[in-house]
């Protein structure tokens, strides 16, 4: 009987292993570093263009502003307006110059005081930014205690505390801010009226921002965290009789909190908007209060530099968001890592 041989490969190819977590997990930063490039590039070329688009010639606008009047303007009285600006150039090269200007951090002069954008923004950010971060914290501590004291207890405690955060969230700063103005400044007097930037008068300001967004991130943690107390591995920890307040805090709370992440950087925009009604409320610099005199004075140089600057930490936001994912949830990490 005969038999046919056959040559069999000395090695067989191997499958190709997954990229290694590293080289994953850099390509999503590069991933995402071009998406904060490209939302911030369309972001200045939209301001440009409503520069561009408003009605009635800029020169004319500009000189009107700046003399705080509205007349009509002679082309000899708008030629040095044009020459100075580049207004007179084709809008190719302008919106170029625009650009290179903005990434050399020039943002433009304010015609009413005739002072660089960026030094106002400047001055004033570092008020806003104190604000806001002092709302975000608060909120956060409130959300925490409050959700970990009333939810996946009894069903009337557990509606209760649905309910006061369905009731918080639906505040308006505006009315909020007075009501505690009223209460706690003007017959408690626990603080003051005007506080400016010192630090009694910071806690009525960033509790009118942190009340309501407490109230949405408590309905957003709420329910994850109430489906969280029923998984297994709760139970179990449970039944091997670890502390309770173990349990709730370390096994259920943790992948309960990404709702909430993912609130904190949307609502960076929402304490951005709040912000200009509540440093009007209580007499704080800050840019909201900076946006608001630049609308009344018709000033679009420092208009634009304060959406700019909103933008560009908005974008910065949303990127720490998404790592605060991999920190917090480690089944976002292993799923960079190549992990099902």
């Amino acid at each position: 009987m005969n038999t046919t041989s056959i040559d069999l490969p000395t090695q067989l190819p191997l499958a190709a292993a997954p990229a290694p977590y590293p080289s994953r997990y850099g390509r999503l930063l590069l991933t995402r570093l071009g998406q904060i490039a490209f939302t911030l590039w369309v972001t200045v070329t939209l301001l440009f263009a409503a520069q561009v688009l408003l009605p009635g010639d800029r020169a004319t606008i500009y000189l009107n502003v700046y003399e705080g009047q509205s007349v009509e303007r002679t082309p000899a009285e708008l030629a040095p307006i044009n020459a100075e600006f580049g207004f007179d150039r084709p809008l190719p090269l302008q919106y170029l110059s625009y650009l290179g200007g903005l990434l050399q951090g020039d943002w433009g002069i304010a015609l009413q005081s005739r002072r660089p954008v960026a030094q106002m923004i400047g001055e004033q950010v570092g008020a806003t930014a104190q604000l806001t971060a002092a709302a975000i914290v608060l909120a956060w501590l409130i959300t925490l205690l409050w959700v970990l004291a009333t939810a996946g207890r009894s069903h009337r405690v557990s509606r209760f505390g649905a309910a006061m955060e369905a009731l918080f969230a639906g505040m308006p700063h505006y009315w909020l801010g007075l009501m505690l103005l009223l209460i706690f400044a003007v017959h408690l007097d626990w603080f003051p009226v005007v506080g400016g930037l010192s630090l009694s008068g910071l806690w009525l300001p960033a509790l009118t921002l942190a009340l309501p967004l407490a109230g949405f991130l408590g309905q957003a943690i709420r329910a994850e965290y109430e489906r969280a107390l029923l998984q297994p591995h709760v139970l179990s920890s449970r039944a091997r009789g670890a502390a309770e307040l173990r349990v709730r805090v370390v096994h259920a709370l943790r992948p309960a909190l990404i709702p909430g992440i993912t609130l904190s950087g949307w609502a960076f925009g929402t304490l951005v908007s709040g912000a200009v009604i509540v440093e009007n409320v209580f007499s704080r610099p800050g840019i909201g209060a900076l946006l608001v005199s630049a609308v009344e004075l018709k000033e679009f140089e420092l208009i634009s530099g304060v959406i700019l600057i909103v933008s560009l930490v908005y974008v910065l936001l949303t990127f720490v968001t998404d790592w605060l994912y991999t920190v917090v949830d480690p089944r976002v990490r292993l799923s960079y890592q190549g992990g099902q």
